[in-house]
């Protein structure tokens, strides 16, 4: 297993403090590409996680250890599963926030 670390995913400037609570780990098992996230997610870090999905070529994004997700993550999340990319040990509660903006949505 390879492991890439990145430091946090934050905003420059006065938000910078409170956005670095999202850390970002690359695991590569078996030719599978996994991110996994750490901390909270936040609208202003899904560019950062959209760029590391397409530069890292991931197929999955691990949840585990997310403690907080926002509307517009989950829809992106929800996005996510819509284009192939497996979300996985995804907490319940956010699980079932992405079914409800689906079928909202559908």
């Amino acid at each position: 297993m390879t492991c890439g670390w990145r430091p946090d995913c934050s905003l420059r400037g006065e938000t910078a403090t409170r956005k670095a609570n999202l850390k970002i780990e690359t695991d590569s098992e078996r030719g599978k590409i996994t991110l996994r996230l750490i901390g909270r997610l936040q609208a202003e870090q899904i560019g950062e996680v959209k760029k590391e999905i397409d530069d890292q070529g991931a197929e999955r994004v691990c949840l585990k250890e997310v403690t907080l997700v926002d509307i517009d993550v989950v829809r992106f999340l929800a996005g996510c599963e819509d284009n192939g990319i497996a979300i996985v040990n995804c907490p319940a509660y956010i699980r079932a926030w992405i079914d409800r903006e689906r079928q909202e949505r559908d």
